[in-house]
């Protein structure tokens, strides 16, 4: 018969309990320093590059994106809808296509741009089905097209949690360090 006490079985329970948490929602995040934008600005959300076998990746995350800088009331944001693209489930990555729509926000006097690339948009295969999404996201000056800010990461869910709900907390968790510094 054992002779542990109740209480370091307990202990080594809740221990391992807080370790099981811990791995439940991994996420890895690597993020630039936030540079100094203008606030009230008017922003241009460009086409995300779909890199996953999930149709409309690319699509979905840039919504999330205009939704989470609507929210944080950055100034006017304005979205890049081209109409041959929402034909295709698969994103390429085009190098006209990316002109074109940096050309299309200089159109529209936008001050910043938001992109990005979606790496991985999907519920895990096995026996709890976890939803997964690792997202990057550039700023740009859309004046000179120059890069300001990129951040990029990685965030898994629980197996009952929606792939929208972990995708939008990745990505507002992202955009919480590139808008940090809006004057």
């Amino acid at each position: 018969m054992s002779t542990r006490s109740p209480s370091s079985f307990g202990s080594k329970v809740l221990a391992s309990l807080t370790f099981v948490v811990a791995l439940a929602g991994c996420s890895t995040m690597d993020r630039g320093t936030a540079p100094r934008l203008e606030p009230q600005a008017t922003w241009a959300v460009l086409p995300f590059d779909n890199h996953t076998e999930t149709p409309m990746a690319g699509s979905r995350a840039e919504a999330i994106a205009e939704a989470l800088l609507h929210a944080k009331g950055v100034g006017v944001v304005k979205r890049y809808t081209a109409t041959s693209s929402q034909d295709v489930l698969f994103a390429s990555t085009d190098a006209n296509a990316s002109t074109a729509a940096l050309d299309w926000a200089r159109e529209q006097n936008a001050t910043y741009a938001l992109t990005g690339a979606v790496d991985e948009w999907r519920y895990k295969v096995g026996v709890d089905g976890e939803p997964a999404a690792g997202v990057i996201l550039r700023i740009i000056d859309v004046k000179t097209g120059a890069t300001l800010w990129t951040g990029a990461g990685g965030k898994s869910g629980w197996s009952r949690e929606a792939l929208s709900s972990v995708g939008q907390k990745l990505i507002r968790a992202l955009l919480d360090t590139g808008l940090g510094n809006v004057r």
